[in-house]
């Protein structure tokens, strides 16, 4: 059964979805946190660092929403500030000196939208990203695996492919934000949210994302999946010149 828009949006933004600490802990067992944006933070909303994958290193880097109140609180419910996208940029960096994959978990309902990120350079932090991302010569996978929203996600999404869980969701704002500011009427969010092709299914027909990743209820399959999926795109991509990867990565987004 086909899901609404509206209930992808619900299952996207469920505590039932897997994790970020699943997702590194068990996909990437040897997983090792590196710290710091490298200038004077260390924003607990984006948690990346070492690991392998088959045997070979890779660098990867996750939004975290955290396990508990306490530390959702303190991740700002996965919303990052100008440090978190400070630091996917110098891990990715380090990573494209060494040529490891770099690997992107993506769920967050966007940049945190406070006082302190606006006075650190939120705007400048995800654009420095999107600019630079874009011109590391090694390969980027994205996969969202709940929110994806706006600029903050954007500035996790710049590389060479981009892949969703089914129960995922990729968009320029919420559709709450999109009934408020078209129509004055949040009650209109579930006709917003058709409106707005958010979900994997129509962001693939319009090319926007590489493909889907099914997403049964058993969390140790959806690892296999997303597994499976890495397998078989990171050498595809490690295959190419420096030069095709980087064409290539400039006509993937040319085209939007």
């Amino acid at each position: 059964m086909t899901k609404s828009a509206m209930e992808v949006v619900k299952a996207a933004r469920s505590q039932d979805h897997i994790s970020d600490h699943e997702i590194r802990t068990q996909l990437f067992k040897d997983f090792f946190e590196l710290h710091g944006d490298g200038l004077n933070s260390d924003d607990p909303a984006i948690v990346g660092g070492l690991a392998t994958f088959h045997h070979h290193p890779v660098t990867v880097i996750t939004t975290s929403r955290g396990k508990n109140l306490e530390e959702r609180m303190k991740k700002h419910f996965g919303q990052a500030e100008p440090g978190g996208y400070r630091k996917v940029l110098r891990l990715a960096t380090t990573a494209a000196k060494f040529h490891r994959p770099v690997i992107l978990f993506v769920d967050t309902a966007g940049a945190f939208p406070g006082k302190s990120a606006e006075e650190n350079g939120q705007g400048q932090a995800i654009a420095q990203n999107l600019l630079k991302l874009s011109q590391l010569p090694t390969p980027i996978i994205s996969i969202f695996y709940g929110e994806g929203g706006s600029g903050g996600a954007l500035g996790l999404a710049c590389g060479d492919q981009v892949w969703m869980l089914e129960d995922s969701m990729y968009t320029v704002l919420s559709p709450e934000g999109f009934a408020s500011i078209l129509w004055k009427d949040t009650s209109k969010t579930s006709q917003a949210a058709e409106v707005m092709k958010l979900t994997p299914k129509e962001l693939l027909k319009q090319k926007v994302i590489e493909g889907i990743i099914k997403e049964p209820s058993n969390h140790q399959q959806v690892l296999q999946n997303i597994t499976e999926v890495l397998a078989k795109q990171i050498p595809a991509l490690e295959k190419l010149s420096t030069e095709e990867l980087l064409n290539k990565r400039y006509a993937r987004f040319r085209k939007f």
